[in-house]
C-alpha cells in the first residue's frame, strides 16, 4: 500500500499550512455525547509535553466523564514502546507516527479519519496521510522548526568585541560565517563567560536524534532539492557529507564539551548549558522552549538560525519546518474505544483548554483553522514566522524518508565513533550512503 501527502519532500506550502484563520469555537464537540462507554488511551510521543498532555486529559475526563489515559515513551524509544503497547489486550487508542515510513509499519491498525474534525478543519488537507485510495490515516497536529537557537545577549556581547567576524545576527547567512563567530566566541570564552560557543552534542538516547536524524536532515534535503527526488529513493548519493562534516566537526570543535565525553551527555545537560547561559547556541527546535524558559536566558533574548552546511544558496536558507507528529486513530479498538479518541481529538482542537495548551502551554504551531485566538507566544517559533516573512525557504522534513530506525542508528553509532575518536569520518559515510541502500531492501524486498 502506497501513502500519499505532499509533505515528503521539499517545497512544503508551509505557508497554506502555517495560515491561520479566525474561528471563534469553544466548549465540548459535536460528537462527545456518542463516546459515552468509550474511553482514550493515548501513546504520547514528546516527553517534554507530558505532563501537559496529562493534565489536558484530567481537564477533558472532569468535563466530559469520559476516561483519558495518558503514556509516554522515554525519548529514543517510541517504536518500540508502541510494539509492545499494541501487544497488549489494552492497547493505545491513540498513537504517533512519524511520517510515510512510520505509518507504513502501523497501517493494519490506521482507522480512516476522513470524516473527523482534525482532517476537515486542517488548514492543508494535502498534509494528512492517506493511502492510495484516499483514505486519511493520518493527521498531523503540530507543525515544528529546528535550527540552531542561540542567546541574543550572548550574541551581542560577542559581537561588540574587537575583530567580531559580524556586527549583526543578519550578517550569519552562511556556514563560513557561523564558523567565523563560532570559533571567534570559542576563542574568547572566557571574557564572555561561556563554556563553549555550542552546547555538547550529547549521544545518549535522549539526545542522539537532534544528529542522526536532524541534523542528517539538512545534506539529504539539498540532495533531494538538486536531483527533484520525490519520494522515498532506494538509494542516496550523499553529494552534500562535506558540509554534513563541516556542521558536525564545528558542533565538536566548538563545544562546552570534550568530544570524547559524548556519550555520556543528555539532553537535559545540552538544556541546562544553553538555559544558563553557558553556551551561545544550541541545535535543537521548538519544543525545547519548555525545557529552557524560564532561567536565566529570558524569552526576548532567544532567537534561531538556519543550519548551515556550505551548500549553494543557503544565505535564502530559513529554519527546517515540518512534523513528525501525526495523530493514528487504532482501527483495532472497539468502535466505542474509537468514537471517544476521535471525540477527544475534536475538543483537543476546538475547546478553549485545548487550544490554549496546544498554543501556549505546550508552544506548538498547529495546522488546524481553528486556533485564530490562539497563536503561539514561542520566541522559537516566532522566530520561524520571521524567516517566512522573510521570504527565506524552509528547509523541509525530508527525514521521515528515513528508511529505518535502524538506519539512523547505525549512523548516530558512526557519529560518535567518529566524534571520540574511535572512528573515521569514512565510518560515517558508509552508514549515511551505503546503509540506506540496504535498509531500504530490507524494508522494501
Amino acid at each position: 500500500m502506497k501513502f500519499t501527502t505532499s509533505v515528503k519532500v521539499a517545497s512544503l506550502g508551509l505557508a497554506a499550512a502555517l495560515a491561520f484563520t479566525l474561528a471563534g469555537c469553544s466548549g465540548a464537540p459535536s460528537g462527545g455525547s456518542s463516546a459515552t462507554g468509550g474511553k482514550v488511551y493515548y501513546l504520547n510521543f514528546k516527553p517534554e509535553a507530558a505532563k501537559d498532555w496529562e493534565a489536558l486529559a484530567a481537564e477533558y475526563t472532569k468535563e466530559t466523564g469520559t476516561a483519558v489515559t495518558v503514556q509516554t515513551a522515554a525519548s529514543g524509544t517510541y517504536e518500540t514502546t508502541l510494539k509492545s503497547e499494541m501487544a497488549k489486550s489494552d492497547p493505545p487508542t491513540l498513537f504517533q507516527v512519524n511520517g510515510p515510513v512510520g505509518l507504513a509499519t502501523w497501517s493494519d491498525y490506521a482507522a480512516d479519519l476522513s470524516d473527523t474534525a482534525i482532517y476537515k478543519d486542517l488548514n492543508d488537507q494535502s498534509i494528512a496521510l492517506k493511502d492510495d485510495t484516499g483514505k486519511v490515516l493520518a493527521v498531523p497536529f503540530v507543525m515544528e522548526t529546528y535550527g540552531i537557537i542561540y542567546n541574543k545577549a550572548l550574541l551581542d556581547k560577542y559581537m561588540k568585541l574587537p575583530g567580531a567576524a559580524v556586527t549583526s545576527v543578519d550578517q550569519i547567512n552562511s556556514f563560513a560565517k557561523l564558523k567565523a563567530v563560532a570559533d571567534g566566541i570559542q576563542a574568547n570564552k572566557a571574557k564572555l563567560g561561556v563554556a563553549g560557543a555550542f552546547t555538547s552534542a550529547g549521544f545518549d538516547s535522549s539526545s542522539d536524534w537532534r544528529f542522526k536524524t536532524h541534523l542528517a536532515n539538512v545534506p539529504l534535503y539539498y540532495e533531494y532539492k538538486a536531483d527533484n527526488v520525490v519520494g522515498q529513493p532506494s538509494s542516496i548519493k550523499g553529494t552534500y557529507l562535506p558540509g554534513f562534516k563541516n556542521i558536525f566537526d564545528l558542533y565538536l570543535t566548538d563545544s562546552t564539551t570534550n568530544r570524547k565525553l559524548l556519550s555520556s551527555k543528555t539532553i537535559n545537560d545540552a538544556n541546562s548549558e544553553f538555559a544558563l547561559g553557558k553556551a551561545v547556541f544550541y541545535q535543537n527546535g521548538t519544543w525545547a522552549y519548555n525545557d529552557i524558559k524560564g532561567k536565566k536566558v529570558k524569552d526576548a533574548d532567544m532567537g534561531m538560525l538556519p543550519i548551515y552546511i556550505g551548500a549553494p544558496g543557503e544565505e535564502n536558507q530559513g529554519l527546517c519546518t515540518g512534523s513528525e507528529n501525526y495523530w493514528v486513530v487504532n482501527s483495532q479498538a472497539s468502535e466505542a474505544d474509537q468514537v471517544a479518541t476521535k471525540a477527544f481529538l475534536e475538543w483537543v482542537i476546538t475547546s478553549d483548554q485545548g487550544r490554549e495548551a496546544l498554543a501556549n502551554t505546550m508552544g506548538f504551531t498547529t495546522p488546524f483553522n481553528t486556533f485564530g485566538d490562539y497563536q503561539s507566544t514561542n520566541p522559537l517559533t516566532l522566530a520561524d514566522q520571521a524567516y517566512q516573512k522573510a521570504g527565506k525557504t524552509a528547509v523541509s522534513w525530508n527525514f521521515t524518508t528515513m528508511p529505518s530506525e535502524a538506519w539512523k542508528n547505525t549512523l548516530g553509532q558512526a557519529m560518535l565513533a567518529y566524534a571520540q575518536g574511535t572512528g573515521s569520518w569514512d565510518a560515517v559515510k558508509t552508514a549515511y550512503v551505503d546503509n540506506w541502500a540496504k535498509e531500504y531492501k530490507l524494508a522494501n524486498g
